[in-house]
């Protein structure tokens, strides 16, 4: 927990800083599914698993960074009525446990206006955003806003990014540099070797790097610790678990706690 700093960006510092001696552990929790209440009650169970941050995403119609197991999440938090303002809640409920870094398209971002949009997660205590479709070109009036709120805006960088613009990128960043394993979109993988992608983003900036897509299993996590990662984000497999327990009738919290307390003693070994 790290309820003695004042800024989104702050908290995200002490998160990495606490996870001393291990790489921090990400979730991704998808809000309003399977229910909003449901996502809610998921994100706290990250937190009593041994998380140290949360990623929170938002239910998007066309969602190009998502594979098939976040689509359909995606989809069917939005047949259930699920809208941003819900997610956002979900953030403020779990902000006094862990920071939250919200993942966000564009599209919803530039409705509302970057600053109305920053302002609504800086009143929550929210403390960082990621865009996946923003590209380093268009970032610069978001990173002002956010900026001016105290909310970290975190770029992605991919294993095609050249060098040049990973610096540029990597200068950029705020909380941490989200480094994307492989090429294409979300989902559970087998195999990688991040270790050189890793080393790159790390000389390209000064903020801690998280690497994410593709790591499902406490082994790949603790593959990317220890290949120098100060960060692991694991998404797919969490949904997964939370969908396959909704469907059966269990309880989709009690499901993803023992998966992310896999993950959470795979990084502390």
């Amino acid at each position: 927990m790290s309820t003695a700093t004042d800024t989104g960006i702050e908290r995200i510092a002490a998160a990495f800083a606490g996870a001393s001696g291990r790489a921090a552990l990400m979730p991704y929790l998808m809000g309003g599914f399977p229910d909003v209440e449901a996502s809610a009650r998921i994100g706290e169970a990250y937190a009593d698993g041994g998380a140290d941050l949360v990623e929170l995403g938002v239910p998007f119609s066309d969602p190009l960074a998502d594979g098939p197991v976040i689509h359909a999440a995606a989809t069917r938090a939005l047949a259930t009525g699920a809208t941003l303002h819900h997610v956002l809640e979900v953030g403020a409920r779990l902000a006094h446990r862990l920071p939250v870094v919200l993942m966000c398209y564009a599209n919803p971002l530039f409705a509302r206006g970057a600053e109305r949009f920053v302002d609504e997660l800086a009143v929550r205590r929210i403390s960082g955003l990621i865009v996946p479709d923003l590209p380093l070109e268009e970032a610069p009036g978001v990173l002002e806003a956010c900026g001016a709120a105290g909310i970290a805006l975190v770029p992605l960088a991919a294993p095609t990014t050249p060098d040049d613009r990973l610096a540029a990128i990597g200068a950029q960043a705020r909380g941490f540099l989200y480094v994307v394993s492989v090429t294409g979109t979300t989902g559970e993988r087998t195999g990688g070797d991040a270790a050189d992608l890793i080393a790159r983003a790390k000389a390209a900036s000064a903020a801690p790097v998280a690497l994410g897509f593709g790591i499902s299993t406490p082994e790949q996590a603790r593959a990317a610790a220890d290949a120098g990662a100060d960060g692991v984000i694991v998404g797919s497999r969490l949904v997964r678990a939370a969908a396959e327990a909704s469907d059966a009738g269990a309880d989709p919290a009690a499901a993803v706690a023992a998966v992310v307390g896999d993950l959470a003693a795979g990084l502390a070994r």
